[in-house]
């Protein structure tokens, strides 16, 4: 099916052309944010993370054989990614590698305690260089709240200073539930003073 009269959109284990490596491509630019501590090359951020996608998780934005974006939602309870200590480690070396699987594995893998029903959680959306401002994104996330099943969406930890993102879920009916400050020492080094999470509600009918 087309959305947004541009994009296909298609469960990501689904798809018929090949769009882990370029997840990854597109994570590793979307994400360096996080992820400069362990290589400052995309390439190779690129190639630690690709084992990471639970393909069934996923949702992606394409534009014939080309990934425009993607964004995954669960049920609160599994994970969309899954960090393996062998990858990370051939591609980063031993010891960031380590670091990695350690740190984020805590940030990346962490389950919701107690999650409402029928609630659904939207993570790591993002779109590539190429396609941004295109409203790939949006019809990802559009997809998602149309055609999964949940009453309730929540979008968790999002940074204060990623304000074109923040606008992106606003527009589309997300507001902010709770904001969490982040310790001053973290602020220095991160540049982020909270970090804001989202939800979205199914209208009654």
């Amino acid at each position: 099916m087309k959305d947004s009269g541009a994009f296909e959109i298609v469960r990501a284990d689904r798809a018929a052309v090949e769009v882990r490596d370029q997840m990854a491509e597109i994570f590793a630019d979307g994400f360096s944010q996080w992820l400069t501590y362990f290589s400052k090359d995309r390439v190779v951020i690129a190639k630690a993370f690709a084992h990471t996608f639970r393909l069934e998780q996923f949702y992606v934005a394409l534009a014939g054989d080309q990934v425009a974006a993607f964004g995954a939602c669960t049920d609160c309870q599994s994970f969309s990614l899954e960090l393996q200590s062998a990858p990370l480690r051939r591609h980063l070396g031993w010891f960031k590698g380590s670091i990695a699987a350690l740190i984020l594995k805590r940030e990346f893998q962490k389950p919701f305690v107690n999650p409402p029903a029928e609630t659904g959680s939207v993570e790591f959306i993002a779109t590539a260089l190429s396609f941004r401002g295109q409203g790939a994104a949006s019809a990802v996330i559009r997809h998602m709240l149309e055609h999964l099943p949940y009453r309730n969406y929540l979008i968790e930890e999002v940074a204060d200073t990623n304000v074109p993102a923040i606008r992106l879920y606003e527009k589309l009916g997300f507001t902010e539930y709770k904001r969490k400050s982040l310790s001053p020492r973290q602020a220095r080094i991160s540049g982020i003073n909270h970090m804001v999470s989202l939800c979205w509600n199914r209208p009654e009918p």
